[in-house]
């Protein structure tokens, strides 16, 4: 289930969606989670689903890809659902009780909102990571952070680090399968046993995945020591980032689209 994990990975391509702008990506995306949670309504939603399967489909990235990364976090969409199904509360009388568990039709209907917002914030952001390069991710969020350095707040540090902790998580997942599967081959019982010894399991494991990590970040500082690294100061960009006219056209076409999912809202309610 581990290598199901695809956050953070960068898959290159020359579609449309690769050759964006990462910065309005940044906006868009950003844009689209606020949506998701201001839709209150399934047409909303329907809307954002359309939106998000077109963009997959002009990115050449397959679907499967994202039924393949839910995987992990399905017990915590799960938990989510459950939740909100038998703690939200409505009028009239529940559609199952059963002692002081009491399921009515707003809680379900809640219950499955919460769980596509969920999947769709998901599914939203890891297109941005899919098809945006780190550096181009570094760029972007310094270039958007950039009024921030007027109150001498280290923009370039700041943007340099969230790239790199971004960048790091496939490489801690394939570090954590290596140590799991060694330890499976010393007889270390995983994946069996009750909730409190699979705990326990997950100590030795744990450790050497700290000390792997605090190597690897002392081994990248002393690579970019090495390089002369010495932050954003008089730092030139081989990439200089530019907004075209293809930018703008994807932006007002969002623009768009987004007022249609927020509309649903107005149209839902009968304002």
């Amino acid at each position: 289930m581990i290598r199901d994990i695809t956050i953070g990975q960068h898959f290159p391509g020359n579609s449309l969606v690769h050759r964006l702008d990462p910065r309005m990506k940044i906006i868009l995306t950003m844009g689209y989670i606020v949506l998701l949670f201001l839709a209150a309504n399934p047409g909303g939603l329907v809307l954002a689903t359309v939106l998000l399967g077109i963009l997959y489909r002009v990115a050449k990235i397959p679907l499967k890809l994202i039924v393949k990364s839910l995987k992990p976090i399905l017990p915590i969409i799960l938990f989510t659902v459950v939740l909100n199904l038998f703690f939200i509360t409505g009028q009239g009388s529940p559609l199952f009780e059963m002692g002081f568990i009491k399921v009515y039709i707003e809680g379900v209907r809640y219950a499955v909102l919460m769980g596509v917002r969920i999947v769709l914030l998901i599914a939203g952001t890891s297109l941005l990571t899919y098809t945006t390069s780190p550096i181009s991710l570094t760029d972007a969020i310094e270039r958007l952070l950039s009024p921030l350095a007027k109150l001498h707040c280290p923009v370039h540090e700041l943007a340099m680090v969230m790239t790199i902790a971004l960048r790091f998580i496939p490489t801690l997942i394939e570090e954590t399968d290596k140590i799991m599967n060694a330890q499976k081959a010393r007889g270390a019982q995983l994946d069996s046993g009750t909730l409190q010894q699979r705990m326990k399991a997950m100590v030795p494991i744990l450790i050497p995945l700290f000390v792997s990590a605090f190597r690897r970040a002392d081994e990248l500082a002393m690579a970019m020591e090495c390089r002369c690294y010495r932050g954003g100061e008089g730092r030139t960009r081989l990439k200089q980032l530019r907004l075209t006219s293809t930018d703008w056209a994807s932006f007002g076409v969002c623009m768009v689209i987004f007022a249609g999912i927020w509309a649903t809202n107005l149209l839902f309610t009968g304002l």
